[in-house]
């Protein structure tokens, strides 16, 4: 069992370390992007020259809800599915449908041949252990994206508390839907690249609440002709390459997280803040609850220092924990989308990256449930 949840720290914060290959572009990614120029809802009802009107306009976002706050996340007791899970998988991966190619070793699954909006409970239960083992699966010509909304939010529901967003918008009446979208109107590539050199922001999702999510899905509705492909990096592969005796001293160690950069840069851009911004104090090695696998979690993104360490230390090992990450290759693996993928991975134990190298003017529509996990803990030093 969990401890019990991790107490708030204060509001008051240091800034995040630099490091290699990390921009700040994160704090934008997934803020505010549908006011002013950059969203134009005619244009993605009736398309333009670049592009054709928008697939799934259900699922065009909207940010209706300015005056409206909502009240802090409150507690509650997650369980893992996947500890319920035959571990051959007979009902998510029957041998005479399921396409299965292994994108590497360790990280990394295609599958076809399987409809998730299909699969019984017990398939469920398997995909939560499957996920929590290939760490991100890919899943092909899926007809998730045209399930209605609610029956895609009743199948996310399954594995645990939906999250709604602080700032994100949101298909019209869903705030439960995380949408991911840049249309014909958006510029925000050619601006990250006018003052960066990549686009690259390694991070676990909203990891400064108190439960971050678990078992998290993101389907395609548009996407370029090429490119916006995502990254994942393993972070209990990342764990196990450190020395024993380095994994030693990380052990005991926590991280303040925080989602405040996240709102105030909605706020300043002209966005929204759904609920005031929360801060958490999380073990920088946490321990997956059905593997029993110890992973890293920090991420560059959310995590703001070592709670103990003076600036220049808490800086120096974060700058090397976030080095190790996204130069090991060897850790990592891309997916590239496609019509009718669902990409389901295990924020607990991966870090992402979506990349911006396709032109301005093509749509990427992409929406993510998101449901929340355990607390993050701890569990002993097994050397």
């Amino acid at each position: 069992m969990a401890p019990s949840l991790v107490e708030e720290t204060p509001l008051s914060l240091r800034a995040a370390p630099k490091t290699t290959l990390k921009t700040d572009a994160g704090f934008n990614k997934e803020n505010v992007i549908g006011y002013g120029e950059a969203y134009k809802l005619e244009n993605e009802l009736k398309g333009t020259e670049k592009q054709p009107p928008a697939s799934f306009p259900n699922y065009l976002p909207v940010w209706d809800n300015e005056t409206e706050r909502y009240p802090p996340i409150q507690p509650f007791e997650h369980y893992d599915h996947g500890k319920d899970a035959d571990p051959t998988f007979p009902d998510l991966l029957p041998k005479d449908k399921a396409e299965v190619d292994d994108i590497t070793p360790t990280i990394g699954t295609e599958v076809r041949g399987v409809q998730l909006s299909q699969l019984t409970k017990e398939g469920k239960d398997q995909l939560a252990l499957y996920v929590a083992q290939r760490k991100v699966v890919a899943f092909r010509d899926q007809d998730f994206a045209h399930l209605p909304i609610e029956k895609a939010l009743e199948f996310g529901g399954y594995f645990g508390r939906h999250h709604i967003h602080q700032t994100s918008g949101a298909p019209k009446g869903f705030p439960e839907i995380h949408l991911v979208h840049r249309g014909a109107d958006d510029r925000s590539g050619a601006e990250f690249l006018s003052q960066r050199t990549n686009t690259i922001t390694w991070h676990s999702d909203v990891t400064f609440e108190k439960q971050p999510p678990g078992t998290t899905f993101l389907y395609i509705l548009d996407g370029p002709s090429s490119g916006g492909d995502t990254l994942f990096a393993d972070m209990a592969q990342a764990y196990r390459r450190l020395s024993p005796e380095f994994r030693k001293r990380l052990h005991g160690l926590k991280a303040v997280h925080s989602g405040i950069e996240q709102v105030n840069n909605s706020l300043n851009k002209g966005g929204i803040a759904r609920r005031d911004p929360i801060t958490s104090e999380h073990p920088i090695v946490r321990t997956h609850p059905v593997t029993g696998e110890k992973a890293l979690f920090v991420n560059p993104q959310f995590t703001r220092y070592i709670v103990g360490y003076k600036k220049e230390e808490s800086d120096y090992l974060l700058k090397f924990l976030y080095d190790h990450i996204a130069l090991s290759q060897d850790l990592q693996t891309r997916v590239r989308w496609r019509p009718g993928t669902v990409v389901v991975w295990d924020n607990r134990v991966v870090t992402h990256s979506a990349l911006f190298d396709w032109e301005d003017g093509q749509r990427r529509h992409h929406a993510r449930i998101t449901p929340q996990a355990e607390a993050p803990y701890e569990t002993p030093f097994e050397g």
